[in-house]
């Protein structure tokens, strides 16, 4: 469906609860009617989804957890709440479970779908929305990173858009701006280097959830917040843009930027560099994606270089933060290699913020399941048992050489 100019666009928003969803209201919000919100999902934070509910009527509103769905169906009764036809009596529809919210996402009055699920959970609806011909605003990386070639095969197929939410692919897609790859060396990503950078190995061994959950840039949820103390957040994105742009490996690198002003760059076979400026408000990139291939006014505050003391770059401590080389080994394995490197690091970031593994034994267990870990081709049914097994590796690990993890 054409959405150019100012007509109004109705759009789908899977993870609406969370950091990218509640800035992507905001976007919403400030859009002067341009963007209608009619479908909704989330979790199980049913009273914020209520407020969402309220505020924007949608005609849809999905909660990936059963039990929460039974109360929103129950509010949703109580109140008479009407969605965005309601002058014409309709309720709004409440789905439940994982099958509700691919449901919600496939939304046939939906004409775009901000898929902002965290971690394994937002593949299947992500893949539901692109076979419903739904152009796809992508912040969940992991969609790329378990199935990114099966996802761009249905991509293609389906002859829709997949728009880069992530603040630094969206920055690279504004610096490609249709540029053909032979005109491209590489593309560099840019890391804040989180919480710890500039910490030693030795001196990671005794950081705490609490410390690692101080990103001294990004508001973020905990667990992308921990992804990005250990660097994996990165190595997800190297594979996501792997994925997105298709460059190979060895002509995607990451720098540490500990200002987050810049957001990445790409450069050009003649050496120059093409980078994308901004402060850190994540409304940049959610805004540019929804409004595709127009800009809108005055989303985040504008940025005074004169104001900026210095803008740093550095190599990323790979010793220190193994995570990162280790996403490389997976992606250039292929296969469900990223797959179980993913599902093992989300378990063990539950885990470490648990209380139960410490902050470097988080590469060291993934490690350890990538070695047991028999890679096959990435087809879905593989690439879900690969996330299954690797999650039961992990608990058998810890359990063995730590005595935890039950």
């Amino acid at each position: 469906m054409d959405n150019g100019g100012n007509s109004t666009k109705n759009i789908t928003l899977l993870g609406s609860t969370g950091s990218i969803g509640r800035s992507a209201l905001e976007a919403v919000r400030n859009s002067d009617g341009r963007f209608k919100i009619v479908s909704l999902a989330a979790n199980k934070s049913v009273e914020l989804l209520k407020q969402q509910i309220l505020e924007f009527r949608p005609e849809i509103a999905a909660v990936a957890d059963e039990h929460s769905a039974i109360g929103l169906r129950q509010w949703v009764k109580d109140t008479g709440i009407n969605g965005i036809n309601g002058t014409h009596g309709k309720a709004i529809k409440v789905l439940s479970s994982q099958e509700g919210v691919c449901e919600a996402a496939a939304y046939e009055n939906s004409d775009f779908v901000i898929s902002a699920i965290v971690g394994a959970s937002g593949l299947r609806p992500t893949l539901a929305a692109i076979k419903a011909g739904k152009d796809i605003g992508l912040a969940n990386k992991e969609t790329l990173v378990m199935a990114g070639a099966a996802v761009m095969e249905e991509v293609k197929n389906n002859n829709v858009k997949m728009l880069p939410v992530d603040s630094e692919h969206s920055a690279i897609f504004q610096c490609l701006d249709g540029r053909p790859q032979t005109h491209i060396r590489r593309l560099i990503l840019t890391a804040s280097g989180g919480p710890f950078f500039g910490r030693t190995k030795y001196e990671l061994k005794t950081v705490t959830a609490a410390d690692a959950l101080k990103h001294p840039n990004w508001s973020m949820g905990n667990k992308i917040t921990v992804d990005s103390a250990t660097l994996m957040n990165k190595g997800l994105e190297v594979i996501e843009a792997h994925h997105l742009f298709g460059f190979a490996p060895g002509s995607i690198d990451v720098l540490v930027h500990p200002q987050s002003i810049v957001h990445s760059l790409v450069e050009l076979v003649d050496g120059t560099l093409l980078g994308q400026f901004s402060v850190p408000d994540m409304k940049g990139p959610i805004a540019y994606a929804m409004a595709y291939p127009d800009r809108m006014e005055n989303v985040i505050q504008g940025l005074r270089l004169e104001e900026i003391s210095a803008l740093t770059f550095h190599k990323p401590d790979t010793g220190a933060f193994p995570c990162l080389p280790l996403a490389y080994e997976a992606l250039k394995a292929g296969g469900t290699m990223p797959a179980a490197l993913n599902a093992a690091n989300e378990e063990l970031v539950w885990l470490f913020l648990n209380g139960i593994i410490n902050f470097t034994q988080i590469p060291v267990i993934i490690e350890e399941v990538m070695m047991r870990h028999n890679a096959t081709e990435a087809k879905l049914d593989a690439v879900f048992e690969a996330d299954r097994w690797a999650r039961h590796a992990v608990r058998e690990i810890v359990k063995e050489k730590y005595g935890g993890g039950n």
